[in-house]
């Protein structure tokens, strides 16, 4: 199983580690195992959570003993999931840039010794990839910023960020789906909520998935928004082969 380690993680997990680094590589395998769980519908998972480098899998130990799961686990690892392709779902997410919408975007821009203009185009040219899901709930971590446009966080972090805030933190990007304090540099809003507990599945993408950053006009960001409180907003999806 190549360097794959199966860790206990107390009375009624295991942790699966997949590698030390992050890679698209590694994500790409962890992301296949649990859809490859998923499709086995193994009695006694409760739940599986994917991070960076490693996997979670919670169990009912009245269902399913630790001898049993990690068993399991070790047969299912040994499946060459990886040379499989798969379609990767890319979601469009409109996002403001600048203004009250993203009041940091100058400092971004001064940082990186760009126009506000160039900090946007660099930021909305990629696919993002989720590596993780965490902090809060829907709160992605991206991998795949481009190094020009790194930019460290405030020396005081905002006691609130507003729910929709798009923002850099050093080598990442992300969007805050809750209200929350908060120290990542903050350059556009998007109208859309990638975490609403009223919907049928709440968070809006999963590990695994793309986000592409889709720049819009203010007119543009308050169409969107009435749509989403009217609930008639569909987020535009496509499909990507890895």
């Amino acid at each position: 199983m190549e360097n794959i380690k199966i860790l206990t993680a107390g009375d009624s997990s295991i942790l699966i580690e997949f590698g030390k680094e992050i890679s698209p590589e590694i994500n790409g395998r962890i992301t296949a195992v649990v859809h490859l769980m998923k499709e086995q519908h193994i009695e006694g998972v409760v739940e599986v959570i994917p991070a960076f480098a490693s996997l979670l899998v919670n169990y009912d130990p009245r269902v399913i003993t630790y001898s049993q799961i990690k068993e399991r686990m070790e047969k299912l690892l040994k499946l060459d999931v990886r040379s499989e392709k798969s379609a990767r779902r890319i979601f469009e997410i409109p996002v403001c840039y600048g203004g009250e919408y993203g009041p940091d975007l100058e400092n971004i821009a001064a940082n990186a010794g760009l126009t506000p203009e160039e900090v946007i185009q660099i930021h909305s040219s990629r696919d993002y990839l989720i590596y993780m899901l965490g902090f809060l709930p829907g709160f992605a971590y991206l991998g795949g910023l481009d190094e020009r446009i790194h930019t460290p966080r405030l020396a005081n972090p905002r006691i609130r960020i507003r729910a929709g805030s798009v923002g850099i933190g050093g080598s990442q990007t992300g969007i805050y789906p809750l209200d929350s304090p908060g120290g990542w540099q903050l350059l556009g809003l998007t109208p859309i909520n990638p975490y609403d507990p009223q919907r049928e599945i709440p968070i809006l993408y999963e590990a695994g998935d793309y986000i592409r950053f889709v720049p819009i006009t203010g007119e543009e960001y308050r169409e969107i928004r009435a749509q989403v409180e009217a609930g008639t907003y569909q987020c535009v999806i496509h499909r990507k082969e890895v």
